[in-house]
């Protein structure tokens, strides 16, 4: 009887260890397991939204990645604690110019009690969708730029030129930290680099979109001043006066440039526009604030957003005789977030014409991979390219995202995992065409 006990003891641990055993997967199933979408996941998950980014932890992800496919790697920091991540492909032909595709590391806040899913968990639904902040803006690119080249390794594909890729820090906040100290870097000008990709912005049909430039932020600060009084009287040069009335001139210069939008004649990114952000003034009081006194100070501020087209020195003209009149009693500040003007003083614009021969290579990899390019367009906002157009290098700005919606600093990001494994598909495309091409020799 005990040695029946025995036994049927043992035949239980012996069964239970099996149940075990095939419940965990083995590391030949958990290399199977992972796959470009739970990689897109992962990385995902790591915090990098501002004001505290975690760039630790997704550098060194990125670095194990490009070194699981045969990469090198190089992390170099310009500032403390904000890394650049550089990944290289060596070409067969190392003394042509090189190729650079860009991708940041940050990502913007995010609220979580309005998002569906934590904005961090990179959640993947049944239908599809994948929610995450940066899922658009623009960890995808990040992803399917190794996964492109894992693929064409795969294929035992060669590139002639050296393709570099680079994940710098701070684009979110303005890149001066990141790109801005990175592309005039001597470790940049080692690169060689004649032709570079950063990102780009989803496209709710099914044309990939193309940014050959950018606009450049300017931030105004107005300030006024003028006598305090009596909130009964009226008087001439009161502080909030002097600001309201250049509130409305700049209202009536934001109404003229909107209208030719309304009208078709320019795209939203081909004018200058300009949004009240801030207005500072008031004499604060237990509840709220003090109504019986006229303040002797106001200040608002403005974000400006001007395309490569406009003309700086005209617009600070407007700025100092129209819109701030030192005879108003009034001071203004420009913070120019950014250059409009390239090394050479030409307008901060990649050509996209027969002029600029990586277009035709750049047009002909996009339909090689079954896909269409809309007109190619003005960025409404700005990102790191603009400090490569700076240096004279051609860039484009793209990132392959078909119907779907523009979700980048939304609530609920996400990408679809069936585009996002198309762009991998277009990527090994553009990277096979652009580091094959050996006509151009130099920017």
């Amino acid at each position: 009887m005990a040695n029946s006990r025995v036994s049927l003891l043992l035949l239980t641990l012996l069964a239970l260890t099996l149940s075990l055993s095939a419940s965990s997967p083995s590391s030949h199933n958990r290399e199977e397991l992972e796959t470009p979408i739970t990689r897109f996941q992962q990385y995902l998950r790591f915090k990098t939204a501002h004001p505290n980014p975690n760039y630790t932890a997704p550098v060194s992800f990125l670095t194990a990645l490009a070194k699981s496919i045969g990469l090198v790697t190089q992390s170099i920091e310009f500032t403390p604690n904000k890394p650049v991540l550089l990944v290289t492909w060596p070409g067969s032909k190392p003394s042509l110019p090189s190729i650079l595709f860009n991708s940041h590391l940050d990502s913007v806040p995010a609220e979580p009690t309005k998002w569906l899913h934590p904005p961090f968990s990179a959640v993947h639904t049944p239908d599809g969708k994948i929610f995450a902040r940066g899922a658009q803006d623009d960890k995808c690119i990040a992803i399917q730029y190794l996964e492109a080249i894992r693929n064409l390794k795969s294929k035992n594909f060669i590139p002639t030129r050296t393709i570099h890729i680079s994940y710098v820090p701070d684009e979110e906040i303005g890149g001066f930290d990141g790109a801005a100290k990175f592309v005039n870097s001597k470790e940049f000008r080692h690169l060689n680099v004649g032709f570079a990709l950063d990102e780009g912005q989803a496209s709710v049909n099914d044309e990939f979109r193309v940014f050959f430039a950018d606009r450049s932020p300017w931030n105004l600060i107005i300030r006024a001043k003028g006598k305090p009084g009596h909130g009964s009287r009226m008087y001439d040069d009161g502080a909030m006066e002097n600001l309201m009335k250049s509130i409305e001139i700049i209202s009536r210069f934001r109404e003229s440039q909107f209208d030719v939008v309304k009208a078709g004649k320019a795209a939203n990114s081909e004018v200058i526009s300009v949004n009240p952000v801030y207005l500072k003034a008031g004499i604060p009081s237990p509840t709220g604030f003090v109504m019986n006194m006229q303040p002797s100070e106001a200040e608002a501020g403005f974000d400006l957003r001007l395309p490569p087209t406009a003309d700086p020195d005209l617009m600070k003209k407007r700025i100092a005789e129209e819109w701030v009149p030192a005879i108003r009693n009034m001071t203004y500040e420009i913070i120019e977030k950014g250059p409009l003007r390239d090394h050479m003083g030409r307008p901060l614009m990649t050509a996209v014409d027969d002029s600029n021969p990586w277009w035709g290579v750049f047009r002909q990899a996009i339909a090689a991979a079954g896909g269409k390019l809309a007109k190619p367009e003005i960025l409404l906002s700005t990102t790191d390219a603009r400090f490569i157009r700076q240096l004279g290098i051609p860039v484009f700005g793209f990132s392959p995202m078909t119907n779907t919606p523009i979700l980048l600093h939304d609530h609920n990001e996400f990408l679809e995992d069936t585009v996002f494994l198309k762009g991998i598909e277009v990527y090994e495309h553009i990277i096979s065409s652009l580091s094959s091409f050996e006509e151009v020799h130099s920017t």
